[in-house]
């Protein structure tokens, strides 16, 4: 395997970016710190590129010195105008909007006058989905950029054997800026360091947070537990009795931080059989698993839990709306939901024993509805059905078409 930056085809978010190219929105391109938004959003330009002979790109990446004197508004929207070409389809491209003062002025105004397609990446600590209506008088159209899948990890290494790769991915992950790395170790320094940096550039700088150190056992908590049903006053409890001084609003404060900044996405219950939401307790999933080993790595790896993260990520990358299931005093580990489409998930790393495998199936053979009922797990063999339950090897799951 060799390890080297470069670029590959995203076709899920590129088909997304290309379905929306055209339209009156501005394209906000979102997700957490170095997941591949702005390489994304140069294979967008190379297609459109090869597409629209008609195209003037206008792209500004504020990543480069180049771009340093546009950081004024007034000095933004003088480059784009001089750029811009009449009869021409004008795209405009920002990478890292937020470097320029009042960056939603200058998009507004741009947005305004009708003559341009805008599509922006920006950090996540100004680009919060909870304040694009605030930040933009224009309508916005948001794309969440998530870490390499499985399937991208295979494409950008060139693999072939999917459960040799499914192995390795366990270890690597898909965060593409580490790929750079062929030390595990300096690997691993890296992931730490983009998480690091979330927490306490991003999240401490946006939200004025005085107790950072709170912030970490939070999220650190939550690391130690994807999977597990937790509530914030459960959170709240546990650090109090490590002797960490808390409250129950601020943990939910900062609960709300973390997924707000793309580091956690939260999975709330759902009542299969009365067919509603709870809301005691709720499971949260790292939005890649390498950053377990990385920020926790002196505890042994339980790749049950990993496996569970894996496939609740890919479930939201697919675009499913994602719930735990409750049925009776039973729990199916993923109900999820996409338009007319449901799915019933149960995950386990290994079914070998009897005992484990009928401790998976009868969840889902309790379910008396017809909608798909699958249990992924480790089999390295094609998928087979027993009692109306697919069994499914998790690399063959993963490589799926969306």
């Amino acid at each position: 395997m060799r390890f080297y930056m470069k670029l590959i085809d995203r076709p899920l978010y590129l088909q997304r970016l290309m379905d929306v190219k055209g339209t009156p929105d501005i394209k906000v391109i979102t997700g957490i710190r170095r997941c591949g938004k702005s390489k994304l959003m140069e294979s967008f330009i190379k297609k459109i590129k090869e597409s629209d002979t008609d195209a003037n790109i206008i792209h500004i990446n504020f990543n480069l010195d180049d771009f340093e004197a546009l950081e004024d508004r007034h000095q933004l929207i003088s480059y784009i105008e001089n750029k811009y070409e009449e009869n021409k389809n004008n795209y405009v491209f920002i990478d890292e909007v937020q470097n320029c003062k009042e960056f939603e002025k200058a998009i507004n105004s741009l947005h305004a006058k009708e003559k341009y397609d805008i599509y922006i990446t920006g950090s996540n600590a100004f680009l919060l989905s909870s304040d694009l209506a605030t930040l933009f008088t224009g309508r916005t159209f948001k794309i969440t950029v998530f870490p390499f899948s499985f399937a991208e990890f295979m494409d950008y290494f060139q693999l072939t054997d999917r459960y040799e790769a499914y192995n390795q991915y366990l270890s690597i992950g898909g965060m593409p800026g580490a790929y750079a790395y062929k030390n595990e170790s300096d690997r691993l320094h890296y992931i730490k360091d983009v998480f690091d940096t979330l927490i306490l550039r991003d999240i401490t700088q946006r939200y004025k947070i005085r107790n950072s150190l709170l912030l970490s056992r939070v999220s650190n908590f939550l690391q130690d537990n994807i999977s597990n049903l937790t509530s914030c006053k459960n959170i709240s409890d546990t650090l109090s009795k490590s002797g960490t001084k808390n409250d129950h609003k601020t943990v939910f404060s900062y609960l709300n931080f973390l997924c707000n900044a793309y580091a956690f996405y939260k999975i709330t219950r759902f009542d299969i059989r009365g067919k509603k939401y709870l809301s005691t307790t709720e499971k949260y999933y790292l939005c890649d698993h390498i950053f377990r080993y990385a920020n926790l790595g002196t505890k042994p790896p339980d790749f049950g839990r990993i496996m569970e993260n894996i496939v609740a990520i890919e479930l939201l990358r697919r675009g499913y709306e994602v719930y735990v299931g409750k049925l009776y005093q039973k729990e199916v580990d993923f109900v999820a939901i996409k338009n007319s489409e449901k799915l019933y998930i149960q995950v386990s790393d290994n079914i070998e024993a009897d005992t484990t495998k009928q401790r998976e199936l009868e969840p889902l053979q309790k379910i008396k509805d017809s909608y798909p009922k699958l249990l992924i797990t480790r089999t390295r063999y094609p998928k087979y059905d027993i009692d109306g339950v697919l069994v499914v090897d998790i690399a063959d799951w993963l490589l799926e078409k969306a």
